[in-house]
């Protein structure tokens, strides 16, 4: 038997195969850092998986999205956000704590509060440059650091 290894077309891939495809892709630049991953089979908190910081003391509830991302139903969870900003190996990816990062878009008018309370979520694919500016300091990067 033989078994012929080809390059996945992410677009072909369905929504469950698109989540488990970035959990792998997330985990592994995760990795670098010294952080293990537990992917959760169902949502535990609003969350989709936890990492383990290699303290062996810290643990993140994450919630991994495909966009930039906000919801009331993540509201005082304590929940961070991770989702790439494209589609590509190279792109960068995003870890930001869901409260701080709702209330800097609330504060720099990116989300209107009538919007919030009429939809109470609010996802844009791609970011605008200013909430670029805002996503700055959450870019998983070496000297990225998280406050607890």
């Amino acid at each position: 038997m033989q078994i012929t290894f080809e390059q996945v077309d992410y677009q072909g891939l369905n929504g469950k195969q698109k989540e488990a495809y970035n959990f792998q892709k997330v985990s592994a630049v995760l990795a670098d850092f010294g952080i293990v991953t537990i992917r959760l089979s169902n949502d535990w908190n609003g969350a989709d998986f936890i990492a383990q910081l290699h303290d062996g003391k810290t643990f993140l509830k994450i919630q991994l999205k495909s966009r930039l991302t906000f919801n009331k139903k993540y509201h005082d969870k304590d929940l961070f956000i991770c989702f790439r900003d494209g589609k590509g190996n190279h792109d960068p990816w995003y870890l930001y704590p869901h409260a701080e990062m709702l209330e800097l878009n609330q504060n720099m008018g990116y989300i209107g509060k009538e919007f919030w309370d009429e939809h109470e979520e609010y996802s844009k694919p791609k970011p605008s440059r200013g909430q670029k500016a805002l996503l700055e300091p959450y870019l998983l990067k070496p000297g990225y650091t998280i406050s607890l």
